[in-house]
C-alpha cells in the first residue's frame, strides 16, 4: 500500500494505493469523486501535477496528454502508479464519486454469441455479484496483455454474476485478437469494474435518446435494458438510433425487439452512411447525427442523451447538442473513448 494525497481547490484528499493499481483506480477504490472519463489514457481527463514524491509511468506516449501538457509537466493518473508516498494537484468533483465502488475479481467466460460480421458478445461469470449501473465499463485483464483493456457491459447489474460485452473487432488489436481467436469458454480472465460517469439518470424526467456507433452498442442497449427495469418507459420513450457504415454493419434491434414497449416506447433508427447502390437499404441514410437532429419529434433540448461511439460521430454529436442545440450539458453523457 502506498499512501497519495489529492490536493484540489477546495481541499486535500487522501487514500491508499494497493499493488497493481493505478493512481487514479486507487482514488476511484477509495470513493473519491477524481475527474476521469476512459481510465484508458486516451481522453485527458484525469491530468495532474506532481507535487512531491515519486511515480511509475505505464504508457508515456498515450494521446491524452498534448505536448504541452508534457512540458508543463503533466501526467494521467491512469497511466501512472505511486512508487513512495505521493502527493500530487488533481481536479475533482462530486459527480465523480463512484455510486459503486470498482473491484476487481476473477471471471470466467461462459457463452460467445456474434452479434454482426464484426462484432461478437462475450458473457462472463464473476466472482461474486454483478454490481453496476446500466451504461458504465469495466477494465479487463486478458492472458498476454500488459495493460488492461476497457469494455462496456450489454446487461444490467444482476444476482447471477453475469458480465456481459459486445465488443468489435479491431484490425491489429493486442486485446480483440486474445478476445476472438484466443479465449475459450472456461478460461479466466481478471476483470475491474464498474467504472464511468455516463451511466442511466433515473431521475431525469424527459424523454431518452441513444445514440450508438460500432461497438457502442453495448452500454446503449444497457441504457434500454436499464430504463425498461427501472420502469421509465411507461410514461415516457426512447429513441435508440444506431449509426453503421454499411447495411450488413447494422444491429441492435433484436436485442431492443425483447423488450417491453419495442416498436411503441421504444423507437429504433438505423442510420447507413454508406448504402451502396444495389438497393438494399431503404432506411435512413446519411450521418447518424444529423438523422438525430431532423428525426426527433420534439425540440432536440427537451431530451436526456446517451452516446457511445468514433470519436467522430460522439465529437459530431456534442457539437450538434452543445453548440447546434444549446442543449444543457447536464442532459448529455458519453465517456469519450479513442
Amino acid at each position: 500500500m502506498t499512501d497519495l494525497t489529492i490536493l484540489n481547490e477546495k481541499d486535500g484528499s487522501s487514500c491508499l494505493q494497493a499493488d497493481g493499481d493505478t493512481i487514479l483506480r486507487a482514488a476511484l477504490r477509495a470513493g473519491l469523486g477524481y475527474s476521469y472519463e476512459c481510465n484508458s489514457g486516451g481522453c485527458g481527463g484525469c491530468k495532474f501535477e506532481l507535487v512531491s514524491g515519486e511515480i511509475e509511468t505505464l504508457w508515456a506516449e498515450a494521446p491524452g496528454l498534448s505536448e504541452r501538457d508534457r512540458k508543463r509537466g503533466r501526467h494521467l493518473a491512469c497511466q501512472c502508479r505511486a512508487c513512495s508516498p505521493i502527493t500530487i494537484k488533481a481536479a475533482t468533483a462530486a459527480e465523480y464519486q463512484p455510486k459503486i465502488l470498482p473491484r476487481r475479481q476473477k471471471a470466467g467466460l461462459m457463452a460467445v454469441q456474434d452479434i454482426t460480421h464484426d462484432i461478437r458478445e462475450f458473457r462472463f461469470v464473476a466472482e461474486a455479484h454483478a454490481d453496476f449501473l446500466p451504461g458504465q465499463f469495466a477494465m479487463l485483464d486478458l492472458p498476454g496483455i500488459a495493460s488492461s483493456r476497457a469494455y462496456s457491459m450489454s446487461n444490467i447489474g444482476n444476482g447471477q454474476r453475469e458480465w456481459h460485452f459486445q465488443i468489435r473487432r479491431v484490425l491489429h488489436g493486442q486485446g480483440t485478437h486474445v478476445l476472438f481467436e484466443k479465449l475459450a469458454v472456461g478460461d479466466e480472465i481478471g476483470l475491474d469494474g464498474p467504472y464511468g460517469v455516463a451511466y442511466l439518470r433515473t431521475e431525469a424526467p424527459r424523454d431518452l435518446v441513444c445514440v450508438a456507433g460500432g461497438s457502442g452498442l453495448a452500454p446503449m442497449v444497457s441504457i434500454a435494458r436499464g430504463a425498461v427495469d427501472a420502469g421509465l418507459l411507461a410514461d415516457r420513450k426512447l429513441y435508440f438510433f444506431y449509426g453503421a457504415r454499411t447495411p450488413r454493419d447494422v444491429c441492435g434491434e433484436s436485442l431492443l425487439r425483447s423488450l417491453d414497449g419495442f416498436g411503441d416506447r421504444i423507437i429504433y433508427i438505423p442510420v447507413v452512411s454508406l448504402p451502396g447502390d444495389n438497393g438494399d437499404w431503404d432506411g435512413q441514410t446519411g450521418f447518424v447525427h444529423d438523422a438525430v437532429a431532423h428525426t426527433l419529434p420534439a425540440a432536440v433540448a427537451n431530451y436526456e442523451f446517451y452516446f457511445a461511439g468514433p470519436p467522430p460521430m460522439t465529437q459530431a454529436l456534442q457539437e450538434l447538442l452543445m453548440v447546434g442545440h444549446k442543449v444543457p450539458f447536464e442532459q448529455i453523457h458519453f465517456d469519450r473513448f479513442f
